[in-house]
């Protein structure tokens, strides 16, 4: 794709300065070394000496550049943005969007009878759609899917391929599915029976994705024992998640790669479970929460949190903790120095 500075500008809602008539036809890191003739770069808000070099830099090879209001640069043609990394993304998507397969059904595709395909929709190559399935307008249902019976999706929705969907689970609207993501296999759930034997509660329960979902490769979110499973709207869930039976996951969550939320917990909106965190059952954690990698949470989290650690602290707390850690050894050395003092001058 080839854009004038003027044309993008235009698409981005952005003023620019400098020669509207130079063609763009990419985009890249502000790096001398990777940005080329045709390419925008972009510097974010506040700037650093480093990233001016680094802009200077790359004005000899770029073609234009995303800076944030008042700026001073004129080597190249510049377009100003309050947030130049966000307007960077949507250039970059306007360069590259996303590579989608024409309408359509595939020849190998099964699709039952009584499904009912929306206007525009995609189903790839060895795709299953079971009976009563419904599948909003502009899905794209990549090969190898499989969507069982009674499953809902909504319009524009993107499931890329060995995305398994089981049966009445409900998608909103603009979900995305990564490869492998798994969306309501059975809770694990069992009970101990006479004979010491585990016993499988069943599990027919079913789960909610609403708008505006993400769900990276590999991840699983269980269906309920009863009731509903529910990630709400505009959650952004990485790779190797689990996210288990009867969970509510609010509004605008961040849940980073092999982070586990065990069975009846929820989080709160705008909270960010980081890297291996581990949420037990039966968890309340709060909005605006901010749980730090490897931390293993141990009971409720009030909203406005910054947690750490295994048992949770708060930040500050486990900053001091650790800050102090490195001197135990030489404290328990002294302590021992101290006793063997003290029995000493006991014996006179």
């Amino acid at each position: 794709m080839q854009l004038t500075i003027k044309e993008l500008a235009s698409r981005l809602g952005l003023p620019y300065e400098g020669d509207g008539a130079v063609v763009l036809t990419g985009v890249a890191a502000l790096n001398a070394a990777v940005a080329g003739r045709g390419d925008l770069v972009f510097m974010t808000a506040p700037p650093t000496a480093k990233l001016r070099a680094a802009l200077e830099k790359a004005a000899s090879s770029a073609a234009a550049a995303i800076l944030p209001p008042g700026e001073p640069f004129d080597r190249i043609p510049v377009l100003r943005a309050d947030n130049p990394q966000l307007a960077f993304v949507r250039a970059t998507g306007i360069f590259h969007p996303p590579e989608l397969p024409a309408p359509g059904i595939h020849p190998t595709a099964v699709v039952a009878p009584s499904a009912r395909l929306g206007k525009g929709v995609s189903i790839g190559a060895h795709c299953v759609v079971g009976e009563g399935a419904d599948i909003g307008d502009g899905t794209v249902v990549f090969p190898l899917v499989s969507i069982y019976p009674r499953v809902k999706v909504g319009a524009g929705c993107i499931l890329h391929s060995q995305v398994s969907l089981r049966e009445g689970v409900r998608l909103g609207d603009r979900v995305t599915l990564h490869n492998g993501v798994v969306i309501g296999a059975d809770g694990y759930s069992y009970l101990k029976g006479e004979d010491g034997r585990h016993i499988k509660i069943p599990q027919i329960g079913t789960v909610v994705i609403e708008d505006d979902v993400e769900i990276g490769a590999n991840s699983t979110v269980d269906r309920a024992a009863l009731g509903v499973t529910i990630v709400r709207r505009g959650t952004k869930i990485d790779d190797l998640v689990m996210v288990a039976h009867n969970v509510e996951i609010g509004e605008n969550v961040l849940l980073v790669a092999q982070a586990g939320v065990a069975g009846s917990s929820t989080v709160g909106k705008n909270t960010i479970v980081s890297g291996q965190v581990g949420i037990p059952d039966h968890i309340d954690v709060g909005e605006n929460v901010i749980i730090a990698a490897k931390t293993g949470v141990t009971n409720d989290i009030p909203s406005g949190s910054f947690v750490s650690g295994s048992p949770h602290l708060d930040v500050r707390v486990w900053r001091k903790f650790w800050a102090a850690a490195p001197l135990l050894y030489d404290l328990v050395k002294e302590v021992k120095r101290l006793k063997a003092r003290v029995e000493e001058l006991e014996k006179h």
